[in-house]
């Protein structure tokens, strides 16, 4: 299996993209191709010492900026380091791309030109979120703003078959992400994507509010991108003072430091839970090949995570059982 990596995506790059690979050749015992300045990646191998074995690289000129317009990546960009990385899955030369670089054009990218499976009507961001009891997914995480009932849909279809066969939650429940549970809550298109996923067939449970999805209300959190990027980021911020808020509680005086060692494991435990390394990315349900977007300040852990979900997305038929049911529900 070969695996593309966007080796010039993210904060800390080529460095931190580089060493995840290497970690990812070794403990997952695919290919991984590196795609950017050919010179500035083999400099990087040298100064840290790594091997590549099992590492190929693709040359390509320059990096998609966060600031750039996200069609470029199409067009004058096409053979940027992203760019590259998404025209080998194009093509199946690779089975699949990670990238910690620029989420619009990624989307766009993946979209147009990895392009989208049969009868997906738009690719939705879904990262993997941890609940008290449970990992969850959120779809839309911020692709598409504004969103129609029937796209609703179709994030919780393709959201439930994630996470069953990726991670083996059995008869996922879905919930739509509202200001009530009440049925006649929300703007009008959460009225009509109640009833449509009412009559879907899949486990719906209702409306959920934001504070219920992080209580382990639901496994996969169905909303409009708009609402989804503003309810991650606002997860992602919680997660940044939950962090900082223990470590000035534990370490005010000695009677707290002494706390802090006796529950050592089990803040270290919560730590881990929170920690989006340790997930790697959000896949892009919804392209033809799987697409994996890294946070952008990923380290070597996240990226060799990235990977190992990537690996994961193509050896469980994610992308076949997508297809497969949306023919079902088309032909219906």
């Amino acid at each position: 299996m070969k695996i593309a990596i966007d080796a010039f995506g993210g904060d800390n790059a080529p460095d931190e993209a580089v060493k995840g690979a290497v970690s990812a050749v070794s403990e997952y015992g695919i290919t991984v191709v590196l795609t950017g300045d050919k010179d500035k990646i083999n400099e990087c191998f040298e100064r840290l010492g790594a091997s590549k074995n099992g590492i190929e690289i693709v040359h390509a000129d320059g990096v998609i900026e966060i600031e750039d317009d996200p069609k470029l990546i199409l067009k004058e960009k096409k053979d940027c380091s992203m760019g590259k990385a998404l025209s080998l899955a194009a093509s199946g030369e690779v089975d699949a791309m990670v990238s910690a670089g620029s989420t619009a054009a990624l989307v766009m990218g993946g979209t147009l030109a990895v392009k989208r499976i049969k009868g997906v009507k738009r690719p939705a961001m879904a990262p993997i979120l941890p609940g008290t009891d449970n990992k969850y997914i959120l779809l839309d995480g911020g692709a598409n703003l504004d969103c129609r009932p029937e796209m609703l849909k179709q994030f919780a279809v393709m959201g439930s078959i994630y996470m069953e066969r990726i991670l083996g939650v059995k008869n996922p429940r879905v919930g739509l992400l509202n200001v009530g549970a009440e049925e006649e809550k929300g703007r009008e298109v959460e009225q009509e994507a109640y009833q449509v996923l009412k009559s879907s067939g899949l486990n719906f449970i209702g409306n959920i509010e934001g504070r219920d999805a992080a209580l382990g209300a639901a496994d996969v959190v169905v909303t409009d991108g708009f609402t989804g990027n503003i309810y991650l980021k606002t997860v992602e911020g919680m997660g940044s003072f939950m962090k900082t808020a223990l470590k000035r509680l534990f370490f005010r005086n000695l009677g707290t430091k002494i706390a802090a060692l006796i529950t050592k494991k089990g803040i270290n435990e919560l730590t881990s839970t929170m920690d989006y390394r340790q997930t790697g990315g959000s896949p892009l349900l919804g392209t033809a090949r799987p697409v994996i977007k890294a946070h952008g300040s990923s380290d070597a852990l996240a990226f060799k995570n990235a990977i190992r979900q990537a690996k994961e997305f193509c050896e469980k038929g994610v992308i076949e059982e997508i297809e497969r049911t949306l023919g079902e529900k088309n032909d219906d």
